[in-house]
This record gives structure tokens, C-alpha cells and sequence, in this order.
């Protein structure tokens, strides 16, 4: 078995999450003897996780060149934030008796208010009918 394969052999484990993390590779040969590598990460949690694996191999990594550059592009998207739910006013219902039922803490009444300040004026009055934003907790 030649060097380089012998070297990949010893990197399998890095050279799939490699490619598991989708990273980028931009190169992967032999030089001076050692396994040349060199690949693009979307987040530094991705090029974390390949030297973390590196060092699982051979926490020396002398025969191993790695060179892992963040590239933002890369980065996988952020989750949506979950939209904020909404509430149609019904007879009897007050700020404080919502707060209670989405929060479970009648007190938290004035984020509901300061969540609709596009149609209320009073946190007292609410009118049946009117669909609030019930922001997230």
C-alpha cells in the first residue's frame, strides 16, 4: 500500500465526517510525506468537530496537514423563529386571564399589550372579536 492510501486508511474516520458535515474539500493528496488536506467549513462548530476527530485518530497528527477555513456562505440556515401564535378575544377574557393561559403567569400580561400596541391603548380594554398576537414565551 502506497503512502497516501495508507494515510487515508488512518484519516477514514475524519475523511467521512468530512464529508457527513458537508464541508467543502479543495484538496487532498500527499506532501512531504504527510496527508494533505485542506476544505472549507460553513461554522466553526463544523471545523471544531473535524479537529476533534483529528485528534481522536492521533492526538499528534504529525503525519497530517489540515488547513479548515470558515466560509459564512456554507453555513447551513438558522431555524425560523416559530411565529407568534394569535388569539381572537372572546367574552370575558382580559389580558391577565390570556397571560395566564399562554404563560401560566397572569403578571406577564403587559408583553401580550406591548405585543399589540398596533390596536390597543389600555391593557384594560380589550374588545370581543379582536385577534391579538400572543407572542412566544
Amino acid at each position: 500500500m502506497d503512502r497516501f492510501e495508507e494515510l487515508k486508511a488512518k484519516y477514514q474516520s475524519v475523511l467521512r465526517l468530512i464529508e457527513q458535515k458537508k464541508l467543502r474539500m479543495h484538496n487532498l493528496h500527499l506532501q512531504d510525506n504527510k496527508l494533505f488536506v485542506k476544505a472549507s467549513a460553513g461554522t466553526e462548530e463544523q471545523k471544531n468537530a473535524i479537529w476533534n476527530q483529528i485528534k481522536l485518530v492521533d492526538p499528534a497528527y504529525a503525519d497530517l496537514t489540515c488547513d479548515i477555513v470558515i466560509d459564512p456562505s456554507m453555513a447551513p440556515p438558522a431555524a425560523a423563529a416559530p411565529a407568534a401564535k394569535t388569539y381572537t378575544v372572546q367574552p370575558g377574557d382580559t389580558l391577565s386571564k390570556l397571560a395566564k393561559q399562554f404563560y401560566g403567569n397572569a403578571g406577564a400580561y403587559m408583553k401580550i399589550f406591548d405585543a399589540n400596541k398596533d390596536q390597543l391603548t389600555d391593557p384594560n380594554l380589550i374588545k370581543v372579536g379582536q385577534v391579538l398576537k400572543i407572542p412566544n414565551a
